[in-house]
Order: C-alpha cells, then sequence, then structure tokens
C-alpha cells in the first residue's frame, strides 16, 4: 500500500490534528505501555519469583495488562480523531489521580513516582478539555447541538 493511499483515508474535511490532540493521545499511549510494563513484571515475578502470595501476583499482572486495554484504545481512537476516544481517555486520567495520590502518601520510590503520574494525568487532562482538541474530534456541546445543521 503507498503513502498515497493511506492518506486518503484520512477524512479531507477535519484538516490536521491539533499538537494538544497528538500530545494527549501520546501521554495515554504512554500511560497505556507503563500499565502494560507493571502488569508483565508483576506476572513474571508471580511466576517466577518468590512473592509473599503467588496467585495474588499473577491476578494483579494479568489485571494490570487488561486494564492498559483501555489508555491503549483511547490513544488509538485519539490518533485517528474520534470523537468516542476522549470519554475512555477522560476515564483514564481520573482514575490515575486516586493512584497518584496514594502513591504519594507512601514511603519511597513511589512517592516520585507519583508526582509523575499525577502531573502526566493532569496535563492530559487538561489537554482533553481544550476547545482545540474537542473540536478536531467533532465533538458538539449541549448548546452546540444546532451548529451541525448549519
Amino acid at each position: 500500500m503507498s503513502s498515497e493511499q493511506t492518506s486518503t483515508t484520512a477524512p479531507d474535511d477535519a484538516g490536521t490534528r491539533p499538537r494538544r490532540l497528538t500530545y494527549a493521545a501520546a501521554l495515554a499511549a504512554l500511560e497505556g505501555l507503563a500499565l502494560v510494563a507493571g502488569g508483565v513484571w508483576m506476572l513474571v515475578l508471580g511466576l517466577t519469583g518468590e512473592p509473599d502470595d503467588r496467585q495474588q501476583a499473577v491476578t494483579g499482572g494479568v489485571t494490570l495488562i487488561v486494564l492498559a486495554l483501555l489508555p491503549l484504545l483511547a490513544a488509538r481512537g485519539l490518533f485517528a480523531r474520534r470523537g468516542w476516544s476522549r470519554g475512555p481517555a477522560v476515564i483514564t486520567q481520573v482514575m490515575a489521580l486516586p493512584v497518584a495520590y496514594n502513591m504519594l502518601r507512601s514511603d519511597g520510590v513511589a512517592i516520585p513516582a507519583g508526582i509523575v503520574l499525577a502531573a502526566v494525568a493532569m496535563t492530559a487532562l487538561v489537554l482533553l478539555i481544550n476547545a482545540e482538541t474537542t473540536r478536531a474530534l467533532g465533538i458538539r456541546g449541549p448548546g452546540n447541538a444546532d451548529d451541525a445543521a448549519k
């Protein structure tokens, strides 16, 4: 398949993807990949290491890998400029905030990780609710429903 054929599949009337939307998609993808990495790490430790509870480690690893699907699918939709993708992306960021808070209240290496997670989640939320991002995804607010008829 040539690059000319690929470029014609994108909607011509939508224009170029705003940088804010690209950044939000990249942050969602980064979160998804981090969840996959954490899940694989827990799974490997559960299967090969000496965890306190092998079943809990394996279950936790599988759960993290499955949870990674939400931000990864949202990132793919954001890159493709699909309006449905903003909802899962926002949900992912809102879910990340309490996790970051708990990491900040812990001891040791979790504190810097909590700071990074909170910063990424807040940045992604700001990018996702931005008016430019909303327009690029074709999302209309409640007061703008009649604008589509014009």
